[in-house]
């Protein structure tokens, strides 16, 4: 397994700190991930504290270059899904790889 966590992988690790069965696990896993996308798609802000926040941010359509062929192309307007991580989480994160 490289350096990279999959579903699957949170999935195994819940379901073994828990007792609760996978498939039991993998439903709850789902539920929350459709949950911060139905609130985003509403419009609503998540706030999970000592984890972090979702949000949307607007992007006004803009000109950018093609970078194969330097063509400036028209990127329209589009709401983007964005993370912004607690102090919280960014410490422990911070703490735990010093070397």
């Amino acid at each position: 397994m490289g350096n990279t966590t999959t579903k699957a992988d949170l999935v195994n690790t819940i379901s073994h700190r828990t007792g609760l069965t996978k498939h039991e696990t993998e439903s709850v896993v789902d539920c929350l991930f459709e949950s911060i996308i139905d609130s985003l798609k509403a419009g609503k802000r998540i706030e999970i504290r000592g984890f972090g926040s979702f949000n949307i941010r607007y992007k006004n359509q803009r000109l950018a270059r093609n970078p194969r062929t330097g063509e400036k192309v028209s990127v329209d307007a589009k709401n983007v899904p964005t993370f912004k991580i607690s102090k919280e989480f960014k410490h422990a994160v911070s703490q735990s790889l010093k070397v």
